[in-house]
């Protein structure tokens, strides 16, 4: 019997500009408009109720929802009310759900965050990116460093239970004290989730047509790997634990939402450009807003091959390896099966070696295993923080290569 998805990413896909390191499905506003004096943004919400309401139920409540973008606190109350009461009578939310919403400074006031909490959003998660205003001119974002201090006390004020910092790495002109000082102000803020991104220069972006991956002004790729190694110093040494490649929580704080990708369980996407994954099949929605409209108004048939089982596996070694917990070795036997565990680890043998990769047991402690035995059907397979994280993509590139 297949898992039922009891989670929903949300896509609000404006944003007052286009950042220059994105290539998210996103349409540009400007700088005045909002969710109650757009058109655009008016016709874009009901285009999206009418998917929410189309889609039928599988019987089972949502324990997390996630707003992302784009900019979601764009948003009037109104209508982020009304997607959460049709999300609720359509499939049900349980009590205590996650309830995520992606903001950007400058984007709300006092108001619209007593609206948004009151209509159930308990966890923010605030684009800031950077706390040097040059560093935020040359990546394009529409805020500066003032914008976000003046957003953090606005958040403080309602003492919303879950706040998160988005931090990016390896930007134009940025140093490793830049990268020191936005570790510390974020620390001195004190959220209970920080989320540390490593910039990449993805096809089609103004960054793209700008810069060449490891030439000036970029960081060179031994700063990057000292950045990288700075933010797993500094967080855990004030307590934030390193629970996944690119994030950090207080005990208690890990991101319920994000988990659920992680671990490679099903969910809903709902929204221009949005995927859902459940029935063993992933679909995702077209990235422009007419032919996303197109679709939802012909009935939103969802028409998409079926996943096959080692594409399976190499998504849940490559989301699971994510996390610093690993992947749950008899779990995976039990999935499928003992003859892929001796691939996997035919092909880990060398990075176990080099102390990229480990076995560890119950009791969180590191298991020896000689190069002739196999993989034990208990404990987890994990990577090591920070050397096997560094190169978790060398490592999966040679187990796509070994499975495929």
């Amino acid at each position: 019997m297949q898992p039922i998805p009891s989670s929903a990413y949300i896509h609000i896909p404006f944003c007052r500009r286009r950042c220059y390191y994105c290539d998210f499905p996103v349409s540009v506003v400007g700088d005045k408009a909002r969710g109650d004096s757009s058109g655009t943004i008016v016709q874009y919400v009901e285009m999206l109720c009418r998917e929410i309401d189309i889609t039928p139920a599988l019987g089972k409540p949502l324990e997390t929802v996630f707003f992302g973008g784009g900019t979601p606190s764009l948003l009037s109350v109104k209508q982020l009310s009304y997607i959460l009461e049709l999300l609720a009578h359509q499939f049900g939310i349980v009590a205590g759900a996650e309830i995520s919403m992606e903001m950007d400074p400058g984007t709300f006031d006092l108001t619209h965050l007593k609206g948004y909490r009151d209509a159930g959003v308990n966890r923010i998660s605030l684009g800031v990116q950077a706390f040097q205003d040059e560093l935020l001119k040359y990546a394009g974002r529409s805020h500066t460093v003032a914008d976000i201090f003046a957003a953090v006390e606005l958040i403080r004020q309602i003492d919303v239970p879950d706040f998160s910092l988005d931090l990016i790495s390896g930007l134009p002109h940025q140093t490793l004290e830049h990268w020191q000082n936005s570790l510390e102000t974020a620390i001195a803020i004190s959220p209970e989730h920080i989320s540390v991104y490593d910039l990449i220069v993805e096809p089609v972006t103004a960054f793209a047509r700008q810069y060449k991956p490891g030439s000036q002004p970029l960081p060179t790729d031994d700063t990057t790997v000292k950045m990288y190694k700075l933010a797993q110093q500094v967080l855990t040494n004030d307590g934030y634990q390193h629970y996944e490649i690119s994030n950090y929580a207080q005990p208690g704080h890990q991101c319920r939402h994000n988990r659920v990708y992680w671990e490679n369980r099903p969910y809903y996407g709902f929204g221009m450009g949005a995927a859902s994954y459940f029935g063993g099949q992933r679909f995702t929605r077209k990235r422009t807003r007419r032919e996303y409209y197109e679709w939802v108004t012909s009935g939103g048939a969802i028409d998409c091959a079926q996943i096959s089982a080692n594409d399976i596996l190499l998504e849940t070694l490559m989301l699971g390896l994510r996390l610093a917990s690993g992947l749950n070795l008899s779990a995976l036997d039990r999935q499928f099966g003992e003859k892929s565990l001796e691939q996997i680890w035919n092909c880990l043998q060398p990075y176990y070696r080099q102390g990229w990769v480990q076995i560890v047991g119950i009791d969180g402690k590191a298991i020896d295993i000689c190069d002739d035995k196999k993989l034990p059907l208990f404990g987890r397979l994990r990577l090591t923080d920070p050397e096997g994280f560094l190169f978790s993509n060398t490592i999966l590139a040679a187990l796509f290569e070994q499975l495929e």
